[in-house]
C-alpha cells in the first residue's frame, strides 16, 4: 500500500516537473499567462512555469522579418496611374506589446504601408518619381517607425521594389528618349562639322595650294550628294555645275580673304 502511494507521488512529481519546464529557442520569446492574465516573458533557454496555473500564450521570433506588400494602384501628383509595391524589414522588440496592443500586426503594417505609399507617390510628379525613390523610402520608414513603436515593433528598412506605369506611358517615355538621343546626335554632328571647317580653314591658310584643295573638296561633296540623291526611291536627277558652286569661294581666295580662326 505504502509503495503504491510512493509510486503515485513519484509519478505526480515527474509529471509536475515535466509540465513546469519550458525550453525557448534562441531568437524567440514567449508570453506566460496565469489564469488568463499576462504574467511574464520567457527568455531563450530553460524556463520553469507553474503547471495548471500558467500557460504559454504565445511564442514568436524576435529576429528580423520581411513583409512583402503586393502591387498597389497609386496616382502621381500629375495624375499618372501606376502600380507600386514595397518590402518592409522589421522585427519585434517587445513581444508583450505586439501581442496585446494589436490584433493582427502584419495586416496593420500592410495597411499602414499602402496608405503611406499612396500618399508619398501622390506628392511627386511622375518624371521625378524614379529619382525620388530614396526620398520616398525614407519618408515611409519615418512614418512606419513612429506608428509601430506602440506595437513593440521596429521597422529597420523600407524598399520600393517596383514602379510600373501603364503601357501607354511607357511608350511615350520611349519616344521621348528616342527623340532626345536623335537631338543629341544632331548636335554632336553639327559640332563635328564646325570643328572640321575650322581645321580646313587653318590648313588652307597654311598652304599655297588652298584654291585647288578647296575645289577638289567641294567637287567631292558634290559627287557624294548626287550619289545619295540617286539612291533614294523618290529621287530626282539634278545636274549642277561644280564650278558654279565654288566660284564665289575661289574669288575670295584669290583676294586673300580666307577667314582666320
Amino acid at each position: 500500500m505504502f509503495s503504491s502511494i510512493v509510486a503515485i507521488l513519484g509519478f505526480l512529481l515527474v509529471g509536475y516537473g515535466v509540465g513546469s519546464v519550458r525550453i525557448i529557442k534562441e531568437g524567440n520569446a514567449a508570453l506566460v499567462e496565469r489564469l488568463g492574465r499576462y504574467r511574464r516573458t520567457l527568455e531563450p533557454g530553460l524556463n520553469i512555469i507553474v503547471p495548471l496555473l500558467d500557460s504559454i500564450a504565445l511564442e514568436d521570433s524576435l529576429r528580423e522579418q520581411t513583409l512583402d506588400i503586393p502591387p498597389q494602384k497609386a496616382i502621381t501628383k500629375d495624375n499618372v496611374n501606376l502600380d507600386v509595391d514595397a518590402i518592409i524589414y522589421w522585427r519585434i522588440y517587445n513581444l508583450e506589446r505586439t501581442y496585446y496592443a494589436i490584433e493582427d500586426v502584419e495586416f496593420a503594417m500592410q495597411e499602414l504601408v499602402i496608405t503611406t505609399l499612396r500618399s508619398e507617390v501622390g506628392k511627386t510628379e511622375f518624371q521625378e518619381l524614379f529619382s525620388s525613390r530614396d526620398d520616398i523610402n525614407r519618408a515611409l520608414l519615418d512614418v512606419l517607425d513612429e506608428a509601430t513603436a506602440p506595437w513593440g515593433l521596429k521597422v529597420n528598412r523600407v524598399e520600393i521594389q517596383k514602379l510600373e506605369p501603364p503601357q501607354n506611358v511607357l511608350d511615350a517615355m520611349q519616344k521621348e528618349r528616342a527623340a532626345s538621343y536623335e537631338k543629341n546626335a544632331k548636335i554632336s554632328e553639327a559640332q563635328a562639322d564646325v570643328e572640321s571647317m575650322r581645321l580646313l580653314a587653318e590648313a588652307l591658310q597654311a598652304t599655297n595650294s588652298g584654291k585647288e584643295i578647296l575645289q577638289y573638296l567641294l567637287a567631292q561633296r558634290y559627287v557624294a550628294a548626287n550619289q545619295k540623291i540617286g539612291e533614294s526611291d523618290n529621287s530626282k536627277v539634278l545636274f549642277m555645275d561644280p564650278k558654279a558652286l565654288t566660284e564665289s569661294i575661289v574669288d575670295l581666295m584669290n583676294d586673300g580673304d580666307i577667314p582666320h580662326k
